[in-house]
C-alpha cells in the first residue's frame, strides 16, 4: 500500500473526518440543537460542493492535526488564504482550503512540493471547520517544545525499562509502533541502555539501528527499508534540519524532555548509497560529572598529577583517539580547579557540556573565530586557567606554549595514540624545542575500557598465550614506578559471565587506563628536532612512567577490567 492510499483510507476511517458531539449547554439545549443543524447542514453543502467539482472533502473539527504539519505554513498566511496544511508524513502532506482551486492556494501547493521534496494535495472544508482547526495555532508555543525535541515523560522511560531488558524486546516494540513513537522509543531505549550514539543507517534491504554502548557498537533492531523516508522526514524534522537536502551532509540538535532534567542530542547526517546514515550523539550531563578522583588514576600517579595540576603556570596535554575520554578528564580537572578566585575560559569547538562559573567560547571558522584568534582573544580576559580543546597546528600551539611560559594553566587535547608521541609531534608541527620544554608540565595518554559487571563476575584462567603477553609485558613494568604487583603464579583474573541485565556482553559501564609523562629533566634535556617517541618513551621508563597497557593489567589484576578488553583498546605495544 502506498503512502497516498494509506492517507485516504486514514481519512476515510469512521471519525476521521472529524464529526464532533456537542454538549448542550444547561439553559437553552434547543438552541444549541438548531446550532448543531445549522452546522451539519453547512458541512453537508460543503461536502456536496466537493463531489460536485471532484476534489476531496475532509472536516477538520476534532481532526488530530500534528503540530509538524501545522507549522508548515505560518498563521497569517493561512488566515490570508484560508488555507492550512492538517496532515505530514515526510513523504506527503495535505492542505484544506476553503476555495481549493484559488491560484494563490494551488501555487502554495506547488512551492511547498518542491521546499518540502513531497506529494502534496489539497482538501475543501467549511468555514467552519478552518475556524475549528485555526485556533490550533494557539497552542504551537507548546507543540513547538515537542516539535524540536522528543518528548519521553519520566512514566514512559519507566515503562520502556521495564518493557526494552533486551535487544530483541526493542525489534518487538518497534514492529508495532508508528513512525512518531518510532523516535521516541529509539530515544527512551538509548537512555535505558546507557548509550552514548544513536545510528540509523539505510541499507538495501532494511534500516539498521545500532547504539554504542561502553564504546562497542551493537546493532539493536532492524526496520522495513521502506519505512526510510518517514524515519528521516522525522528525524529531520525535529533536529531542524531541512528536509529536502538528502545529498550533502547537515548538523542540528534536538532535547530530550525529562522531569529529572533535558538531555541534549548532536545530530549529524551524511548521504549514503541507499539513502542516509544518521548519528546522534546524546550528550547525558551525567557523562562528564566525574570528579577528579574518580578518573581511574592509580594513587601514585595522581598524586603526581594533582602537582601538576596545582601549578599556577605550565600546559597540560591529554592525548588519544576520539572517544577516548580527553574532554571528561579536562572537565574534571577544570572542575577541581573551579573556585572563586580564579578566572576560568574555554574555548571549544563545539560546546557539548555547559559547565557552572567557567566561561564557554565556541570558536566559528565562518567568521575567522579559530582556536589560535580565539585564543588570543581569551588572554585579553585575564584568565588565571584557559582550556583550549584542541590544539590542531602551529598557530595554536605557540599561543598556547606562550600563555603557559607567562603565568597561565594551560590546558588542551592532541591527537597521538600515545603521551610519548606528543612531544616529536608538537616538534614536527614546528615548535621549538627550547620553547616546548619549560612550557610543559605533564602529558596524559589514556584510553577508555569496559568493566566487568559485577552482577555476573567469574573468575577466570587465561589461555597460555594471553597470559605469556601478560607476563612479558609486566615485566617491563619499570622499578621507579611504585607498583609491587603480586608473582605471577599468584595472579587471578576475572571476567563477566554474561546476564539479561549486560545483555550477555559481561560488562557495564566504562573507566580509563592511563600513562602519564611528567616532564622532569631528563626529558627536557633531550628534547631536540630530532626526538623520536621510542627515545621518548625510553626515559618515560626511566623516570617510572606506567604505560596504558601495563595500567590496564594492573586493574585485570583489581578483577576491574579483562585482560582482553585491554589488549582490544589499547594493544601489546602502547
Amino acid at each position: 500500500m502506498s503512502d497516498s492510499q494509506s492517507i485516504e483510507q486514514l481519512l476515510k476511517k469512521p471519525g476521521a473526518a472529524g464529526a464532533s458531539s456537542t454538549i448542550p449547554s444547561v439553559g437553552d439545549k434547543f438552541d444549541t440543537k438548531m446550532k448543531d443543524i445549522r452546522l451539519k447542514e453547512k458541512e453537508q453543502e460543503a461536502e456536496k460542493q466537493a463531489q460536485a467539482s471532484g476534489i476531496p472533502y475532509v472536516n477538520l473539527k476534532g481532526f488530530p492535526v500534528s503540530p509538524e504539519a501545522l507549522v508548515l505554513i505560518p498563521r497569517e498566511q493561512a488566515n490570508a488564504l484560508k488555507t492550512l496544511c492538517f496532515l505530514f508524513t515526510g513523504t506527503d502532506f495535505r492542505l484544506a482550503a476553503i476555495s481549493p482551486t484559488d491560484k494563490s492556494v494551488t501555487e502554495m501547493l506547488y512551492q511547498m512540493e518542491e521546499r518540502l521534496q513531497a506529494k502534496g494535495g489539497v482538501y475543501l472544508i467549511s468555514e467552519e471547520s478552518f475556524r475549528s482547526a485555526e485556533k490550533l495555532y494557539d497552542a504551537l508555543p507548546k507543540m513547538r517544545k515537542i516539535v524540536k525535541g522528543v518528548k519521553v515523560t519520566d512514566e514512559e522511560l519507566a515503562r520502556y525499562q521495564q518493557d526494552l531488558k533486551t535487544y530483541a524486546d526493542m525489534q518487538r516494540v518497534l514492529e508495532k509502533a508508528s513512525v512518531t513513537d518510532i523516535m521516541t522509543i529509539i530515544m527512551a531505549a538509548s537512555l535505558a541502555f546507557n548509550t552514548s550514539d544513536v545510528h540509523i543507517e539505510a541499507e538495501e534491504k532494511k534500516v539498521a539501528v545500532r547504539f554504542r554502548i561502553d564504546g562497542v557498537l551493537q546493532e539493536v533492531a532492524t526496520m522495513h527499508a521502506e519505512l526510510w523516508k518517514k524515519i528521516i522526514a522525522r528525524v529531520k524534522l525535529i533536529s531542524g534540519l531541512k528536509i529536502n537536502i538528502t545529498d550533502r551532509p547537515q548538523d542540528g540538535r534536538f532535547t530530550i524532555f525529562l522531569k529529572t532534567g533535558d538531555t541534549d542530542v548532536r545530530v549529524s547526517t551524511i548521504p549514503t548509497a541507499w539513502g542516509e546514515s544518521v548519528v546522534m550523539r546524546i550528550l547525558k550531563p551525567s557523562a562528564i560529572n566525574v570528579e577528579f578522583a574518580g578518573l581511574g588514576f592509580r594513587p601514585l600517579v595522581e598524586a603526581k598529577l594533582r602537582k601538576e595540576i596545582d601549578k599556577p603556570h605550565g600546559m597540560i596535554i591529554t592525548t588519544g583517539p576520539t572517544g577516548s575520554g580527553k574532554t571528561t578528564t579536562l572537565y574534571a580537572i577544570l572542575r577541581k580547579l573551579n573556585t572563586a578566585d580564579e578566572k576560568i575560559v574555554t574555548l571549544e569547538d563545539p560546546i557539548e557540556y555547559k559547565l557552572e562559573g567557567i566561561n564557554q567560547s565556541q570558536i566559528e571558522s565562518s567568521k575567522n573565530y579559530t582556536f589560535a584568534s580565539g585564543l588570543r582573544s581569551i588572554l585579553r580576559q585575564d584568565p588565571d586557567i584557559v582550556m583550549v580543546g584542541e590544539i590542531r597546528d602551529l598557530e595554536t600551539a605557540e599561543v598556547a606554549i606562550n600563555a603557559a611560559l607567562t603565568g597561565h594553566l594551560m590546558l588542551s587535547t592532541l591527537h597521538t595514540n600515545d603521551a610519548a608521541g606528543a612531544l616529536p609531534r608538537f616538534i614536527s608541527m614546528g615548535v621549538k624545542p627550547f620553547l616546548l620544554s619549560p612550557a610543559l608540565n605533564a602529558i596524559i595518554g589514556q584510553r577508555l575500557v569496559r568493566k566487568i559487571h559485577e552482577a555476573c563476575k567469574e573468575e577466570f584462567v587465561l589461555a597460555p598465550d594471553v597470559l605469556a603477553t601478560v607476563t612479558k609485558i609486566m615485566a617491563k613494568l619499570s622499578p621507579a614506578s611504585g607498583e609491587t604487583p603480586l608473582p605471577p603464579e599468584q595472579w587471578k583474573f576475572s571476567r563477566g559471565k554474561g546476564c539479561e541485565v549486560c545483555n550477555m556482553s559481561g560488562y557495564k559501564g566504562r573507566l580509563g587506563i592511563y600513562e602519564v609523562l611528567m616532564m622532569d629533566d631528563a626529558i627536557r634535556g633531550s628534547l631536540s628536532e630530532s626526538i623520536n617517541e621510542y627515545q621518548v618513551r625510553e626515559l618515560a621508563h626511566t623516570q617510572g612512567m606506567v604505560t596504558m597497557t601495563q595500567d590496564g593489567f594492573l586493574k585485570a589484576l583489581d578483577g576491574i577490567t579483562t585482560v582482553e578488553e585491554v589488549l582490544r583498546v589499547a594493544g601489546e605495544g602502547i
